[in-house]
């Protein structure tokens, strides 16, 4: 029954009138939700598939959904990599008249987990550094855009897999604020609050039997300040290059670049014998993602797009092409999709088609490697759906959403 209730909405979608709002979320039949992975939360949330489409709902105080909301669209219009907020239902009772808490609606990012729903075994140490670099790389970009998160967490970010790295998403933000800019005190709390919250959860990790016996806690809380430390110097310090060395401006450009940030411009000034002191402002992360959509139409993390950019630029020059927009759209109808679509139906589950593709490519640089040649990209294909492919989990699956077979 639908009740009284007040949805307020940046998606309209008439299927949320028919959820059963008077009950309350932890009462909700089975018949409406989806099971999904799950983090730690202190709030009740469940996942529902409307349509085609899964959210995640979770109750909360009506003035902390309505901040959430407020923060997470603001969030999604500069392009941050977070959950996109959909709606919030207000006024809720139940049957009998009794107030219910109001609900978050988010949309649920597809092919991402919490992380301790990546591990089924042991965490491994390469495995957490890559975490670490995901959750460092996600702050340093928050950072930049003037965000303060105040719950820096594992559990409060869901992670994609990002062509053999992870890609971090922001979940929860109901205690953050956008700034025109942080001081480097506000940075600095964020990072003490990160130090805490993932000492606590390297410890729950280690509990349940999760943690390689290599991992200390104490050790992995302090290496994201660490990393997140050594980017944000890379990004902002200021560096002084010789007159006859203004190449190096270029290169410090490119280095950012590889990093996946942008550039807006660079602000030199002149020092001591004619020498100059650089510094350039970054604007955002996602520089090869932002060029591959550009080229090809497709969109894909930040890995994943360098490593298909990589292999466009082989092909470009292979083919002798001079063209930038020709290559890239030979490249994507006679090598990306002819790869995608070789997937048969009943594995097309296992993987996105960009991690797909970067799989692939590793892939094939495996078998070369072996054979003391290039086994072209065909067998590689071959090889990879029946030796690797065929033996990896259903993630989409297991995100309960629905993919086309045909």
């Amino acid at each position: 029954m639908l009740g009284l209730v007040r949805i307020t909405s940046a998606l309209v979608d008439p299927a949320l009138l028919d959820l059963p709002w008077s009950t309350p979320l932890e009462q909700w039949p089975a018949d409406h939700l989806v099971a999904l992975p799950q983090g730690i939360s202190r709030h009740v949330v469940r996942f529902v598939r409307l349509g085609g489409t899964v959210y995640a709902v979770k109750e909360t105080g009506e003035r902390v959904a309505e901040r959430e909301y407020d923060l997470l669209r603001a969030l999604e219009r500069i392009d941050f990599p977070s959950v996109q907020a959909v709606a919030i239902v207000a006024d809720r009772a139940d049957d009998d008249g009794k107030p219910l808490d109001p609900v978050l609606i988010t949309r649920h990012l597809q092919f991402s987990l919490p992380y301790r729903a990546l591990f089924s075994h042991t965490l491994r140490p390469e495995t957490m550094t890559r975490l670490l670099d995901a959750l460092a790389a996600l702050i340093v970009r928050m950072h930049l855009t003037g965000f303060f998160w105040g719950d820096c967490s594992l559990s409060n970010t869901l992670f994609r897999r990002d062509a053999g790295a992870f890609a971090a998403y922001l979940v929860d933000a109901e205690t953050g604020a956008l700034r025109s800019r942080l001081s480097n005190g506000q940075r600095g709390e964020d990072l003490e609050i990160a130090r805490i919250n993932i000492f606590g959860e390297a410890l729950d990790l280690q509990a349940a039997g999760l943690l390689h016996e290599s991992i200390d806690p104490e050790t992995v809380c302090e290496e994201v300040a660490q990393r997140y430390k050594r980017l944000w110097h890379e990004i902002t310090y200021e560096q002084q290059i010789e007159r006859d060395a203004r190449h190096d401006i270029e290169g410090r450009i490119r280095r950012l670049n590889e990093l996946g940030f942008d550039v807006a411009e660079v602000a030199m000034s002149v020092v001591d014998r004619g020498a100059y002191l650089v510094r350039p402002k970054v604007v955002d992360a996602g520089y090869h993602s932002r060029r591959l959509l550009r080229l090809t139409g497709l969109d894909a993390e930040e890995n994943q797009a360098r490593r298909l950019l990589n292999d466009l630029d082989t092909h470009r020059a292979e083919s002798d092409l001079t063209d930038e927009q020709q290559a890239a759209h030979r490249w994507l109808t006679e090598v990306f999709e002819p790869v995608v679509r070789a997937v048969p139906a009943h594995l097309r589950r296992k993987l996105e088609p960009a991690e797909l593709f970067a799989q692939v490519i590793e892939h094939r640089w495996r078998l070369s490697e072996a054979a003391g040649r290039d086994v072209g990209l065909a067998p590689a294909v071959q090889s990879f759906l029946a030796d690797i492919l065929v033996h990896r989990p259903d993630e989409q699956a297991v995100l309960g959403v629905e993919v086309p077979t045909t």
